[in-house]
């Protein structure tokens, strides 16, 4: 069980937008839980509905916070919708480490509102060595 605050410090994605992907809630070593709120920003139509692409963006920063390192990215995921989502609702994802195999992290994520899952997926993340955007050893910046 992931405690309520904060058990580990932030070391990855430290300028993600809490407004459009999520409050980090708790971090634990392989664990991470992060709240959003839908905002009207992200409704694409007049009925409100929320773009899952939000939603998504939501259960990755909880997979990348569950990993927690510096240097840490999404390399696939496989996921599913299993509800729609409204402006106003309040969103929670809980991400778990499942396995590690050299730089390969694979991350269980589910999303609910209200106890109701709306999404579920497994992501693939990998630990590289250097930022991504570094240059490499011997380039220029």
């Amino acid at each position: 069980m992931i405690p309520s605050a904060p058990s580990q410090a932030q070391a990855t994605h430290l300028q993600t937008s809490s407004r459009l992907c999520g409050e980090p809630l708790a971090i634990a070593p392989g664990e991470a839980r992060v709240r959003l709120l839908a905002v009207a920003e992200m409704a694409v139509d007049e009925h409100q509905l929320v773009h899952g692409g939000f939603v998504f963006g939501l259960a990755d920063y909880a997979a990348m916070l569950a990993v927690n390192h510096p240097n840490v990215v999404l390399g696939g995921a496989e996921v599913r919708f299993r509800a729609p989502v409204r402006v106003g609702e309040e969103l929670l994802a809980v991400a778990r480490l499942e396995g590690e195999e050299g730089r390969k992290r694979r991350v269980q994520v589910t999303v609910e509102r209200g106890g109701e899952e709306v999404l579920s997926g497994l992501f693939t993340c990998f630990v590289l060595e250097r930022h991504v955007l570094a240059p490499a050893a011997g380039e220029g910046a």
